[in-house]
């Protein structure tokens, strides 16, 4: 782990002589896929019901459903026979059934029936690809890469979730953007100018940081110096939380795939609310994700409180990420346009996280385009 601590320096230090440029030969970032041996989530729980739904990752398309048991599988979304997607089928008991020609699929993946088959012919040797499925936190995580590395790698560890003191508030929504960008926009603070109008004029200090092989995590120092704040950020305020004379710590952590982040408020020794966030690439250039996001957020004091400032603290963080997305996505046309990655970054800490990215993901490889 590489300590980079320093109290005094609160935005880095600029570049000089190209110091901070992209390491010659190193991969554009932007073509760097999410690796697949890790959990992913790719739905909510509470939408895998009755009906098979439709989800991916990196352009790998699943299909998912809820069998009798209440076990929740993950097949390839494409039927052995003609391909069709299984995610239009039908439900029955612990298998899914085509829409087409109802040919049947166990949660493992093998045929289970084909009605019309006659008698003496054999079924296909085998059926569709099976992905390892866990629910957790209200969600459904798939692992899409080597199903062997499974059953090793751990779901993330999220104790306010179940936690009585904690209230959790769950994003899901899609971003036309590579996710290294979301992973910078969050990890660098320095980017407050851009939410004045919400949160006010916030002044972040860092700390400092530590990267390492899987990691880099920073602590900043938040001071409210001014301006009007949104109506659902005074709710936070109130409980401690950017107040006008407050000074709260705010730690970010990119830990290799996910992100979380924590604040502690000025005279407090637990954070207030913590948030883990995961972006998982959809298409199979992945320069679209789909954000799954948990604010867990500890309770007021005074009973009820809560529930009537639920909205406007949603309302305050949806406009929050509306920003952020509105940033992010015209950083992906700049480099859609210009075809690579032109930025002049001078922060050394997201040269570190671009390189924890970089090392842990995979190169993604060039599509095939059809002939003729």
């Amino acid at each position: 782990m590489t300590d980079t601590t320093s109290p005094g320096d609160a935005t880095g230090i600029a570049a000089q002589d190209g110091a901070y440029a992209r390491p010659a030969g190193a991969l554009d970032l932007r073509r760097v896929g999410a690796h697949p041996d890790n959990w992913y989530p790719v739905a909510l729980s509470s939408g895998v019901r009755g009906k098979p739904v439709a989800a991916t990752f990196g352009g790998e398309r699943m299909a998912l459903y809820r069998g009798a048991s209440g076990a929740v599988h993950a097949l390839e979304d494409r039927c052995a026979h003609r391909q069709v997607p299984l995610s239009m089928g039908v439900v029955e008991g612990e298998a899914l059934r085509c829409c087409y020609h109802a040919w049947a699929y166990r949660g493992d993946g093998r045929i289970s029936q084909i009605p019309y088959l006659p008698k003496g012919v054999g079924r296909p040797p085998r059926g569709v690809r099976a992905y390892p499925v866990r629910e957790a936190y209200g969600l459904v995580f798939v692992f899409p890469g080597d199903p062997a590395q499974a059953e090793a790698t751990p779901l993330p560890d999220l104790p306010e979730y179940s936690s009585p003191r904690h209230r959790t508030m769950t994003y899901s929504r899609t971003v036309r953007c590579h996710y290294s960008f979301m992973h910078e926009n969050l990890l660098d603070m320095n980017h407050q100018f851009l939410h004045r109008g919400v949160v006010g004029r916030l002044r972040p200090q860092l700390l400092g940081y530590e990267a390492g092989a899987r990691s880099v995590e920073a602590r900043y120092l938040f001071t409210h110096a001014g301006g009007r704040k949104n109506r659902g950020a005074g709710l936070l305020a109130a409980e401690g939380i950017g107040g006008s004379n407050s000074a709260d710590v705010m730690t970010i952590r990119t830990e290799y795939p996910y992100q979380t982040l924590t604040l502690v408020p000025e005279k407090s020794d637990h954070p207030v609310f913590s948030l883990w966030v995961a972006y998982v690439p959809e298409d199979a250039e992945q320069r679209t994700c789909h954000v799954y996001g948990l604010l867990m957020i500890e309770k007021p004091r005074v009973p009820g409180a809560m529930r009537l400032a639920w909205p406007l603290i949603r309302r305050f963080t949806e406009r929050v990420f509306a920003e952020d997305r509105m940033a992010v996505e015209a950083e992906q046309r700049a480099w859609d346009e210009q075809g690579e990655d032109r930025n002049h970054e001078v922060f050394p800490l997201i040269l570190d996280v671009r390189e924890v990215l970089r090392s842990n993901g995979v190169p993604l490889k060039p599509l095939a385009r059809p002939c003729g």
